[in-house]
């Protein structure tokens, strides 16, 4: 999957906000490593995007779910002096600006960048000499650095979706094809390109056996000049490279059971806090939702065995919860 970016563009009214928000998320992410404060800071910057007009004040954006008082405040000294004092610590520690650069290499996370670091290896010039350090993913991701950073156009991501579409039908018309994530949100640019398949001869109870559906996939995206680079290929999801234009892009493909198809659909299609919030309702209504299935809990807190799901609407109305189109839930 791709780095996080901030959840607006610079024509958004509180863009600034978002952006020093989602630096701090990541900086809670990469060098605290703590995953609370992170997903604070994300879940701030969400609502901030949403947000129709620009916030006058601390005490404005508090209105809005998920900002309290401590980020309330740091909009005020925003606004008072625009910049924050943490932010100009975190700029200031070497550390910090290292795992930082250090981790915008696709594959390099905040243990593999500390460990980088602590050999000598601080910025990406210096990596470039030393990467016999590196495993083959993170070397990937140095090569194609820049591509990667690209955000990628919905009018490419619909290329590559047509591309793979005609593939898999003219394989088989019974393949189902989904592109999930910011795309199927109905977002203008894309990190990556997270592409669900399926097949109704490969179902849940044929996971342990060996399959090569993928791999013949794959295959034939690579002779049609689609995939130029592969990552890692297993029996259920490939990681690689994909190019139409001028620019390579991150591709996943995973390969899901037909009878789970829906559950990774919702899931990959996110946002990560409506994925949230769907869980949590699931759990009130008694239900355990994840990526494969909805089964009902049990009076010993036990789950059942997986309800019959043929679509997305199919796993609202078992919860009882309003359906919401995919661009309904960027939050």
């Amino acid at each position: 999957m791709s780095k996080r970016k901030a959840p607006s563009d610079s024509t958004n009214p509180n863009h600034d906000f978002c952006e020093f928000l989602t630096e701090l998320a990541d900086y809670e992410k990469n060098v605290t490593r703590n995953i609370y404060k992170c997903n604070a800071y994300r879940k701030a910057a969400s609502a901030l995007a949403k947000y129709g007009k620009r916030i006058k004040s601390g005490e404005e954006a508090q209105k809005l779910d998920g900002i309290g008082d401590k980020i309330s405040k740091k909009i005020d000294e925003f606004l008072g002096t625009g910049k924050l004092k943490k932010l100009d610590n975190i700029r200031s520690d070497e550390t910090s600006v290292s795992i930082k650069e250090l981790t915008r290499v696709s594959g390099i996370g905040p243990a593999k960048a500390k460990e980088l670091y602590d050999l000598g290896i601080t910025n990406i010039d210096i990596l470039l000499k030393h990467q016999d350090k590196l495993n083959h993913h993170q070397i990937i991701g140095l090569k194609y650095l820049n591509d990667f950073e690209e955000k990628i156009p919905r009018s490419e991501v619909i290329k590559v979706e047509q591309i793979i579409k005609k593939t898999l039908h003219d394989l088989d018309p019974k393949y189902k094809v989904t592109i999930c994530g910011s795309f199927r949100r109905g977002k203008e640019f894309s990190g990556d390109i997270d592409t669900l398949i399926s097949h109704p001869s490969f179902m849940s109870h044929d996971t342990k056996k060996k399959s090569n559906k993928l791999q013949v996939v794959v295959d034939i995206l690579k002779k049609n000049n689609l995939i130029t680079e592969t990552i890692s290929l297993g029996d259920a999801k490939f990681m690689g490279v994909c190019k139409v234009d001028s620019v390579s892009r991150r591709l996943d493909i995973r390969l899901n059971p037909y009878d789970q198809f829906y559950c990774a659909v919702l899931y990959f299609t996110g946002s990560d806090l409506f994925n949230k919030q769907m869980r949590d309702h699931a759990l009130h209504q008694g239900f355990t939702l994840n990526e494969y299935t909805l089964r009902p809990m049990g009076c010993t807190g036990i789950p059942g065995e997986p309800l019959e799901i043929n679509s997305e609407e199919d796993i609202f109305d078992y919860l009882d919860y309003p359906y919401k189109k995919p661009e309904e839930r960027n939050i």
